[in-house]
């Protein structure tokens, strides 16, 4: 198997006609859609806690089970996409999908509606590295930046677009019209899309292994549960931290049986990935900064209805600006990132996420709206300095063989962080809040400390992202770098 710097490797994708890209415009248009439903929630989990009610803490698993359940099926993909074509695989991921979102439409309770999010999120799963994995087989290397940069609206943009298009839906009908108006809208591209979408590349034939899919869902399950319930009262059940010491545990065994699987068989997901050091640091980066962005959009959401009394179509109104511009900068940075390569894109673009988090441990219960939607947007725009580089860089560092399997790792390592962050942020609003309550304090500033301290957490996480930035080279070597950068691409076996 060659490598993408290979003289064999290259003419495959230098001759992908700017036609295979059509294939590209279904499959960003599905995957933004499925996206968007992990952040569709946040507006509605203040109502969704009175309706059913719940406590901040449960109401966040509607994002957590959705991520969590992203990061249990993804690892599966790498292995699924070698196995099936391109339009099997989309009609799968678009079938599950609008089936978990009429489930979630139509559930009489609090936990079926967390069901729903579940069957919704295993759906979204197969998209996201779907669309990943096509990319790097009919993208020619020279071009793939400009290309990432238009799909990162759906990556990175859908997710940062959910809290203001649910605020305006809200603002019209009850948190059921959340997933009446996504699922005919779905269907139809599903539709549409499969009467279109060629099929790319040939299946090849192979077994999965049963134990490392139940070890990955036990592991990463048992991990993000543990972590959500630190701070609770036990209640005479297993401790949260024994439960997510547990989860460690059998995620380390899930890593031992792909390991082991590398030498004799073909593993779940192949971790030779991380022999490729650009790749490695890559992934590193986005699960920091996927960790730090996902557990501000909940707690914004959180700050401008329960402390500032906002409604969810003004909540959504007030992070609408930061997530149109990150999508319009999307492909002018993979352009900018053709030209001058990811550090002069991807530092500048983590210091401002240090320094909106830390602003944001600075509100107060009378802070103008119009200072948070300015912090919003200099996130926003940070992020979208990040995402596409860092995207295209780690990917475009991988052999062919193990695109599948890259796009996989980075889909999960990436839903695990953020499900962490989600978790662990809850966690600290939570524990603080209640400190300062106890202390006296009144509702909504116990709110306000509790929120500080979370945002706090962030912005101190954030700081591993400048680190990780400048540890990248500025390109990859099969994409015509003028540095050395021997070094940021170890030899990777082949299979």
């Amino acid at each position: 198997m060659t490598s993408p710097a290979s003289p064999q490797a290259a003419p495959a994708r230098a001759d992908a006609a700017p036609a295979d890209y059509g294939v590209l415009r279904w499959l960003v248009l599905a995957t933004f859609i499925v996206i968007l439903n992990e952040t569709i929630m946040v507006n509605a989990i203040p109502r969704l806690m009175v309706e059913f009610d719940v406590t901040a803490r449960s109401a966040q698993w509607l994002s957590t089970a959705f991520m969590l359940t992203m990061a249990t099926v993804i690892p599966i993909t790498g292995w699924f996409l070698m196995r099936v074509t391109t339009r099997q695989a989309f009609t799968l991921a678009m079938v599950t999908f609008c089936a978990g979102t009429l489930i979630a439409a139509v559930a009489p309770f609090f936990w079926m509606l967390v069901a729903g999010r579940v069957v919704q999120a295993a759906g979204t799963a197969v998209m996201m590295p779907l669309l990943m994995t096509t990319i790097m087989k009919v993208v020619p290397d020279h071009d793939r930046g400009r290309v990432m940069g238009n799909v990162t609206l759906a990556i990175s943009v859908a997710p940062a677009m959910g809290p203001a298009v649910s605020g305006g839906i809200l603002a019209v009908t009850s948190w059921r019209g959340l997933f009446f108006v996504v699922l005919p809208i779905a269907a139809a591209i599903a539709v549409v899309s499969l009467r279109r979408l060629p099929d790319v590349g040939e299946p090849s034939a192979g077994r999965v292994d049963v134990l490392s899919v139940v070890l990955a869902a036990l592991g990463f399950g048992s991990l993000v549960y543990g972590l959500s319930g630190l701070g609770e009262s036990s209640g005479g059940s297993v401790p949260a931290e024994v439960v997510a010491v547990l989860g460690l545990v059998v995620v380390g065994l899930f890593v031992w049986r792909q390991l082991r699987l590398q030498r004799t068989a073909e593993p779940l997901l192949d971790l030779r990935v991380l022999q490729v050091r650009t790749y490695t640091v890559s992934i590193a980066l986005m699960a920091v900064a996927f960790m730090a962005m996902l557990a501000a959009m909940i707690l914004l959401p959180l700050y401008l209805q329960e402390v500032r009394g906002l409604s969810p179509l003004m909540t959504g109104l007030v992070v609408a600006p930061g997530g149109i511009l990150m999508g319009l900068l999307g492909p002018q940075v993979g352009k900018a990132f053709d030209r001058v390569g990811s550090r002069p894109l991807v530092v500048p673009g983590a210091v401002g996420m240090v320094l909106a988090l830390g602003a944001l441990t600075l509100i107060g219960e009378s802070t103008p709206v119009a200072a948070v939607v300015g912090i919003h947007v200099l996130l926003m725009i940070s992020l979208a300095g990040i995402f596409t580089p860092v995207f295209t860089l780690g990917l475009g560092a991988l052999p062919m063989h193990l695109y599948s399997h890259g796009s996989s790792l980075l889909g999960t390592t990436q839903q695990v962080a953020g499900a962490i962050g989600t978790a662990v942020s809850i966690t600290i609003l939570s524990s603080r809040a209640a400190t300062l309550a106890e202390g006296g304090a009144s509702e909504a500033a116990a709110m306000v400390g509790g929120l500080q301290w979370a945002f706090g957490l962030g912005a101190v996480v954030a700081l591993a992202v400048v680190g990780l930035a400048l540890m990248l080279p500025r390109r990859t070597p099969d994409t015509g770098s003028t540095e050395e950068a021997t070094d940021s691409a170890a030899p990777v076996p082949t299979p």
